[in-house]
This record gives C-alpha cells, structure tokens and sequence, in this order.
C-alpha cells in the first residue's frame, strides 16, 4: 500500500487543519520546500499537496511553492485544491506536478474530468470529501446533498487514475479512519481509491490493509506524520510497497 505524506498549504506555511476548519489551524513548518525534502529522504515514494487557499478561494496562492517542491524532488507530486477548470489543471501538469485532484469541479462538471482524463491518462484524479455522507465542495466550505458513494460510481468509466476519499469527520483527529465509509467507497468504485483522515497510528495503517482486496491501494497521512504518532520508515516497512512488492517496479506493474 502506498503512503503519501500530505503537506496542506496555507498562506506559505505547512499547516493542518482539524476537520476542515479554516480556523483551528496548527502549522508545522514555515518552509514547506524542506519538509518536503525530508519526506523524500524518510522514504517516500510520492507527496501529496494541498493548497488550502486554492481549495477557499478557487484562485492560485501557492504556486511558487508548488514549482519550487516540485523543482527540489525527484519523487513525484500530486496537488489538489481550488483546481476548476481546464486551464488550471493544465497549468500545473506543466509545471511538474505528475497529476492533479479535482474535487469541486467533479461534481459540478464531470464531462471535464473525463475529457481531462482522456487527455492526461494517469495523471487525472478526482477527490471525494464527504461528512456525514454527503459531499463537501468549495474547500468544505460548502455542503451538498449528494452522496458519496453515488458520485465515486459515477467515475468508475471515467478514465481517471483514483479516487480520493476523505471523511471530514476523522480528518485531523488521529482518531481513526471511517473503516465503514471507506468500505463502502471501495465497493462503489472500479477505480483505485486512496483513503485520507483519521490515521493516527501504525494500527489504523494495518488495518487498512484489509481494504487492499477491495481497491485501497493508498492511503494520506498528514498530521500523524509530523507529531509522531506514526513514523514514516517504520510504516513503510510495515505496509508500503517495499513491503509487499518489487521496490523497483512502478505500483502499477506490481
């Protein structure tokens, strides 16, 4: 299972938020260049960015950031955050990030992230955040009364590359991840799924592992990884790919 350490992006700074609140924000480092490097030196074999102020106001913030992480790693990058339209998500494939997540945009114009799909095969992958549920738009600013698990099937002959699923509810609390809602997600989905919240510990990785048949083939930790509840090495010889596959084949000729 591949493990992606996220970096969110808010105003420059490396931060998380606690359930997707704007305003309980804890920053864990002020040059996210670095951190970024040093996930690449613990081991990872991809990074996932946020950029908050992207997801808040559907306008770019962090783009300098972004090309200057992208420009520092050899490992690969993917962002998602305020991505709307055809030309924004071109715009960041072009500037080194190998894909790009489309959250808002999925289910306001799904014909677009199929076309974009098509286009950048591999490279397109749609985000599922959802509380209670339901999905949340708008950098979860918004909420619909759409379902989560309807809108993951609509995309199972898109051509995307994955599908992210966030429950808000667990996102920051290190409680756990919604092992039932995940599931649920999976089995809605032909496409791989990556899970996102709630990870706390080597624990919840494990058991996540039980979800590997079903499609979970990754999983985000963000703030585990940098209190230190879950440690980077460890968790990848615990259940990332050197653990279960050829280190030197790509995840998808595993």
């Amino acid at each position: 299972m591949e493990i992606l350490p996220a970096i969110d992006l808010l105003d420059g700074r490396c931060v998380r938020l606690h359930q997707g609140d704007y305003n309980q924000v804890t920053q864990f480092h002020d040059d996210p260049v670095v951190q970024a490097m040093e996930w690449q030196r613990q081991g990872a074999r991809r990074l996932h960015l946020v950029d908050l102020d992207g997801a808040r106001r559907g306008t770019p913030v962090n783009d300098a950031t972004v090309r200057a992480i992208t420009a520092a790693l050899t490992i690969p990058v993917q962002m998602g955050g305020g991505i709307r339209s055809e030309r924004r998500a071109e715009e960041l494939l072009d500037a080194g990030l190998d894909r790009v997540i489309l959250g808002t945009v999925a289910m306001e114009q799904p014909a677009l992230v199929s076309s974009l799909a098509r286009r950048y095969p591999g490279r397109i992958l749609v985000g599922i955040d959802a509380k209670d549920g339901k999905v949340a738009t708008r950098g979860w600013l918004e909420h619909s009364e759409v379902d989560a698990i309807d809108l993951a099937a609509r995309f199972s002959d898109s051509g995307i590359a994955a599908l992210i699923t966030t429950d808000i509810r667990t996102d920051g609390t290190l409680d756990g991840p919604n092992m039932i809602f995940l599931r649920a997600m999976a089995e809605a989905s032909v496409v791989p799924v990556i899970a996102s919240g709630g990870v706390g510990s080597l624990s919840d990785l494990l058991s996540l592992l039980s979800l590997a048949p079903l499609g979970v083939e990754g999983v985000i930790v963000g703030r585990a990884l940098y209190d230190g509840s879950v440690d980077l090495g460890e968790a990848l010889q615990a259940v990332g790919p050197e653990r279960w596959q050829d280190p030197s084949l790509p995840m998808d000729l595993a």
